[in-house]
Formats: structure tokens, C-alpha cells, sequence
């Protein structure tokens, strides 16, 4: 497998990078010390949408937490770096933050909609107390102007204002996602992390919230990192797609490219494990006995991992 360390023509966003990852190692400090991610490097374009995508356990995640310093041990950053590039032109490094500044920079520049943000509220709270404690923490706003924040932004995910009054049992998934996406947007950072923020969700309602993150993505011009294990899905809403293997970046190109002309066996075989829409029917059980080699269709991605080990 070949690892991406620096860019080139086909990696390199089209616009100015706001985020620059080299050659980042993330290890678990566990009684045999487990390579999480290696040397993965990419660069995120302003205003991008960038899927990150691969089998569950390839280390998606873990490089999301890394980039965003929220790891906990037993993990650790063993080597790499990862570099913000404000709009001012100034360059921050992300690893060298203290406790302080880290913790300003984060929600301020780049927010994070965790995995199974459904679940992420507090069942306790009104939707409203849980934005303004985000506003308080990050910001010197009166009460009057963050409960004015609170309604724009829940307006622009398409929540009724009246739902601050809401405890989150008493709203839908979809509605709940859509809150989680609106605190991630309360202070305008020029980077989002979804880590597969739709998953939970009917696929109607998926495709409400995808709409949603463009529509948003272009009125405000922050870039995204996408995270999912659906290919499919990210070959419609994203301009570039990474594939993960074994902790390791195996490929990164545009959607389309990687669409018509996947370079490493494990994209192929991914865009392969989803079943065609139309095309010819086929049986899966025969004979009374279980399926056969030929119906059990393509083989699957982690397939492609074993032989791409061996």
C-alpha cells in the first residue's frame, strides 16, 4: 500500500488549504502498542466538502480525533503534523496548542458533529440552555444576543425557533441531527468534522440532512470532512474523497476520478460491495441449500484487506 505524504496534481484541493495534515501517526499505548493511523497526510480545501471514507475499524475516526487534539489515552500523536491556515493568512499549529488556547480554538475554528449525535444531548436541558451554555463558554455575548444567535442558527438548519423551549426527547432524529449541526455552526468555524452524522437516520431524512450541509456549506463557505463508511453516498455530496486501509490513506482524488477510474484494488472492491439498482435479478438461495459463491455477490471490502495484507 503507498501512503500519500506530500500533494499532487490529482490530491491538491482547488482552493487555498485551510487545514494541512503531514505524514500524522496515531498509536494505542495498549500491551502491545497498536498503529491506529500512519503517516496519513491531506489537505482540505476552503469551502470544501472532503469524504474520508472506509470499513469500520480503519481509522476514520481516530484521525478526526487526532486532528481535532480530542484523543485520550491510551492514544497518543506519535509523529506528524497537523497545520490551520486562518482566512488572515496566519497558520496555526495544531499539536503545539496548550490546554487554553486549544480549547478557544475549538467550536470557534473547527467543531466537530460526533458520532451518534443524536444521543449527545442532554435529555435534561432545553435545546435552548444547551446553545447558550456553547455560547458562554466561547463567548462574551449578553443573554439577549445569544438567544439571538441561538434562534438564527437553528433557522438555518430549518428548526422552528420554538423548539429552543424543546427538551430533546420531545423532537425527531432528524430534528435532533439538525441541532447538533446548528451548535457546530454557533461560532461560524471555518471547519466542520461529520463523523456519520446521518447514519442513525431513515434514508429520507439522510438525504434531507445532505441537502441541508451543501445548502449551508455554500451560503457560509466552511469546509467539511465528511466521515462514513458509504462510498456511494460521498460520491455525491463531496469534491474529494480519501479511502482509508488499515490506518493508512490508500487513495485520495476527486469524486469523479475516483468514481470513474479508482486507483487501489480496496476502491474498487468498496465501490463494488454495493448492490446494482437495476440490472439483471438473481437468486439468492437455490435448491433448497444456501447460497451460492455467484449469488452472494462482489466480494466485500474487508476481503480487499485481506488480500491486500497477504
Amino acid at each position: 500500500m503507498t501512503t500519500l505524504t506530500a500533494p499532487d496534481a490529482r490530491t491538491t484541493p482547488t482552493r487555498r488549504p485551510v487545514l494541512t495534515v503531514r505524514d500524522l501517526t496515531v498509536v494505542y499505548d495498549v500491551e502491545e502498542p497498536v498503529t491506529a493511523v500512519a503517516d496519513a497526510s491531506l489537505d482540505l480545501g476552503r469551502g470544501e466538502i472532503l469524504g474520508l471514507a472506509g470499513e469500520s475499524g480503519c481509522g476514520k475516526t481516530t484521525l478526526a480525533y487526532a486532528i481535532n487534539r480530542l484523543h485520550q489515552p491510551p492514544a497518543r500523536i506519535a509523529s506528524g503534523s497537523v497545520v490551520f491556515h486562518d482566512r488572515d493568512g496566519g497558520d496555526v499549529d495544531l499539536l503545539a496548542l496548550d490546554d487554553e488556547p486549544l480549547r478557544r480554538f475549538r467550536w470557534s475554528q473547527l467543531s466537530m458533529v460526533f458520532q451518534g449525535a443524536m444521543n449527545s444531548l442532554n435529555p435534561v436541558r432545553t435545546i435552548g440552555a444547551q446553545l447558550d451554555d456553547t455560547l458562554r463558554a466561547h463567548t462574551r455575548m449578553p443573554r439577549r444576543e445569544r438567544r439571538e444567535r441561538s434562534a438564527e442558527v437553528l433557522t438555518r438548519v430549518g428548526v422552528d425557533v420554538a423548539r429552543l423551549r424543546s427538551y430533546p426527547h420531545e423532537l425527531s432524529g432528524g430534528m435532533r441531527q439538525r441541532v447538533m449541526i446548528a451548535m457546530a455552526m454557533l461560532l461560524e468555524p471555518q471547519i466542520m468534522i461529520m463523523d456519520e452524522p446521518t447514519t442513525a437516520l431513515d434514508v429520507v431524512v439522510q438525504r434531507e440532512i445532505l441537502r441541508e450541509i451543501v445548502r449551508l456549506r455554500d451560503e457560509l463557505d466552511f469546509a467539511v470532512v465528511f466521515i462514513t463508511h458509504d462510498l456511494p453516498l460521498l460520491l455525491e455530496i463531496s469534491d474529494r474523497i480519501a479511502v482509508m486501509l488499515a490506518g493508512r490513506i490508500v487513495e485520495l482524488d476527486t469524486a469523479e476520478q475516483l468514481h470513474r477510474s479508482p486507483a487501489h484494488p480496496y476502491t474498487r472492491r468498496l465501490l463494488g460491495s454495493f448492490p446494482s439498482l437495476s440490472g439483471d435479478r438473481g437468486s439468492f438461495i437455490r435448491d433448497g441449500g444456501g447460497p451460492t459463491a455467484h449469488d452472494a455477490g462482489p466480494e466485500t471490502g474487508t476481503d480487499a484487506a485481506e488480500e491486500d495484507r497477504a
